[in-house]
């Protein structure tokens, strides 16, 4: 595409002088892919910029600044933590958030307790970005927030939370699965899958009650076949069988889909 062949500062310059949204991702992925210290230096020259389109700009390329291994990885973490301590706008927290979630493997104890400070924010985008910064730390202080979360009014909120705890975590205490068990009979598909498979990776034994009613009512999806093969309870076997017969003779698209499945997990079980 032409935009390889374009410089840096074209692309900089296009970033915020577009007035659509159009092209801004495919931009900001061309400049991640140039870790270099002409991109850094502008990335991290926008993000400290008094305007919130240029900070958004600058934070959104350094986040994943030449992807694994990240460029100049702690100085864009101290960055990020530096911009948490007046930042205000919700648009600009998202961007922050989002990016030490993207590089919070190595934060600081320091770094690590002023992320629960904003466990109050309201915008629910903020609270995803929030989450995506949480997520995969191994601290009771980040856990705990993440478990207020579990209980939030928004599904999708609800959801990443709990992933967050049960399986982006390996942590495990009364707390944590009693936040999970509250889940597990959810409104929201999603956040009651990431629930079951977070007390599977627990082996709290409960939970095979819940996985043979989910069977039961030919109400599974990939997380259930995951919290299967985590346990291994071959108790399982007939009830997969059962709904292996249903799934190949339905006439519904869908549900003849999880064919593949039903059978793969069966044939790991009775290995």
């Amino acid at each position: 595409m032409r935009r390889k062949n374009w410089t840096s500062e074209k692309i900089f310059n296009r970033l915020l002088n577009n007035k659509t949204q159009k092209t801004y991702w495919d931009n900001i992925s061309e400049l991640r892919k140039r870790p270099n210290q002409e991109v850094f230096r502008k990335a991290y020259e926008f993000a400290k910029s008094d305007f919130d389109k240029q900070k958004i700009i600058g934070l959104d390329v350094l986040q994943q600044l030449g992807f694994d291994p990240r460029y100049n990885k702690k100085e864009t973490v101290e960055l990020h933590f530096e911009l948490l301590e007046k930042e205000q706008s919700d648009n600009v927290l998202k961007s922050i958030f989002h990016g030490i979630g993207h590089n919070n493997d190595e934060l600081s104890d320091k770094q690590i307790l002023k992320l629960p400070e904003f466990k109050n924010v309201k915008n629910t985008e903020v609270k995803h970005a929030l989450i995506s910064a949480l997520s995969g730390i191994e601290n009771i202080n980040t856990i705990n927030v993440l478990i207020q979360f579990t209980r939030d009014k928004t599904p999708s909120i609800r959801n990443w939370a709990t992933f967050g705890i049960g399986s982006l975590s390996e942590l495990d205490n009364s707390d944590i699965r009693n936040a999970l068990w509250n889940r597990v009979n959810d409104s929201d598909f999603e956040t009651k899958s990431e629930a079951i498979v977070g007390l599977a990776n627990r082996k709290d034994s409960r939970i095979k009650s819940i996985i043979t009613k989910e069977l039961e009512n030919g109400d599974y999806g990939t997380l259930l076949f995951e919290a299967i093969l985590t346990i291994k309870d071959k108790d399982f076997i007939p009830l997969l069988n059962k709904n292996l017969e249903v799934a190949k003779t339905n006439e519904d698209d869908i549900k003849n889909g999880w064919v593949p499945a039903l059978e793969n997990t069966i044939n790991e079980l009775t290995k």
